[in-house]
């Protein structure tokens, strides 16, 4: 079964840090374009990032220069790192590969 496991959330102050890892099982993931999404309370989900197998980055424009996507293919794990954090960052962050979605994890970011 394929398997997304989110992890690393947690509560931060404005403009601090948080890395967060998604370990994956169940799918080819060295070949494997895989993306993160963030949900807010109330609100619908949003694309925040992508890697493909290649390494190759995309960023959707109100993360670009503060968050960072990569990936350990040896440890089939997913990584985000989240620097500058903003009250509008919090939110489940979860991965995603094709049609499956993983567990997620909170990000609150407040004062």
């Amino acid at each position: 079964d394929v398997q997304l496991q989110a992890s690393g959330g947690g509560s931060v102050q404005p403009g601090g840090s948080l890395r967060l890892s998604c370990a994956a099982s169940g799918f080819a993931f060295n070949f494997a374009s895989v993306n993160w999404f963030r949900q807010a309370p109330g609100s619908e989900p949003e694309w925040v990032s992508n890697i493909n197998a290649a390494g190759n980055t995309n960023y959707a424009e109100f993360v670009k220069g503060r968050f960072t996507t990569s990936r350990d293919n040896d440890k089939r794990t997913l990584y985000l790192q989240m620097d500058d954090l903003e009250p509008e960052d919090t939110a489940v962050y979860y991965c995603n590969w094709a049609k499956y979605k993983g567990q997620g994890t909170l990000v609150t970011v407040s004062s």
